[in-house]
């Protein structure tokens, strides 16, 4: 930190117990607020755990009436401003688009943290409060709050039967796959497969390991940026189902990039056949891992993936050694 400017937060150690009430009500209006964005996120797709979630958000409700109710008797009716981020060293939620966009699990987790960290909060603001209610009221709150996972399983349990929760889960594999592992594993063939004769054409006919770098960050970022936008474009994802097309698309860049350049960075090595040998083993490990892919998530035979998979690069690989080498 400069020399005479401050971050503006506050220790919570130096919060008065007023401050620490109107930081727990603030607390509980973020988490209903956040728990209401996952049950509107997942209400049409998943709407058994979105009830979850809905529920979870009353809970909170409640907490935060009988916390205003608390510094009502205590303090009066003026509440100060005072939200988790203005307090040093405080624990932060994780921003809800983010949480949105990694699915139904990931809500799921991120929903037993929450819990978590509301519990040890309570519990350290219980320990420094010297009212007898106020002690008692935070106390009761962090055993709520540490009773709450207990309670989302008991809401699962009544929402999410054996079918429903089955379903629900097939169902985010199955968004997962056509979002994000299909698009991916699309770039990840392509930017390893058809990289290898442009790239190796280059390497066998120059012998350069800087020319044939070059063509290959050129040949890798032109690919995966070509992918990324092919991909967003091809499909909105409204009648296919496969979900958004900006993630779809930055799934097939990344991997087609990734794909290319697997190949190519051993070309930093500035002896050629150090880094020719090298690139050789990458490119083994990269046509093994479209195998082991297909076979994990598009249940493709692992015969058949192999067959398909390292055929293809082999006879990609011999043609761009044989142009280079002519």
């Amino acid at each position: 930190m400069i020399p005479g400017i401050t971050s503006g937060r506050r220790r919570f150690s130096d919060l008065s117990e007023q401050e620490v009430l109107a930081l727990a009500i603030s607390n509980e209006e973020d988490d209903a607020r956040i728990y209401r964005q996952y049950a509107e996120r997942l209400r049409e797709e998943y709407p058994a755990s979105a009830k979850v979630f809905e529920e979870m958000a009353v809970e909170e409700d409640e907490h935060r009436r009988r916390l205003i109710e608390a510094h009502k008797h205590r303090f009066g009716d003026v509440i100060p401003l005072i939200r988790r981020e203005h307090v040093s060293g405080f624990y932060a939620r994780n921003p809800v688009w983010l949480i949105e966009n990694l699915g139904l699990e990931r809500m799921r987790a991120e929903a037993r943290e929450m819990e978590r960290q509301a519990e040890q909060f309570y519990r350290k603001a219980a320990d420094r409060s010297s009212d007898a209610e106020t002690r008692k009221l935070l106390g009761d709150l962090a055993a709520a709050e540490a009773g709450h996972n207990v309670l989302a399983g008991d809401l699962e349990a009544e929402y999410l039967g054996g079918d429903e929760r089955s379903e629900e889960d097939r169902s985010a594999h199955r968004q997962f796959i056509l979002t994000w592992v299909q698009p991916g594993l699309a770039g990840l063939m392509d930017g390893s497969v058809s990289t290898l004769a442009p790239i190796f054409a280059t390497a066998f006919a120059t012998q350069d390991t800087r020319t044939t770098l070059l063509v290959g960050l050129a040949a890798s970022i032109g690919a995966g940026i070509s992918m990324g936008f092919t991909e967003a474009a091809s499909d909105d994802g409204e009648l296919s189902g496969r979900g958004s097309p900006v993630k779809r698309g930055f799934a097939s860049g990344m991997m087609t990039t990734l794909g290319g350049l697997g190949h190519a960075l051993p070309y930093l090595i500035t002896d050629f056949w150090t880094a020719t040998t090298l690139a050789i083993i990458v490119v083994f490990v990269e046509l093994w891992a479209i195998v082991w892919i297909q076979n994990r998530y598009m249940q493709t035979p692992f015969g058949r993936a192999t067959f398909q998979v390292v055929l293809g690069g082999a006879l990609v690989f011999a043609a761009g050694a044989l142009i280079g080498s002519g």
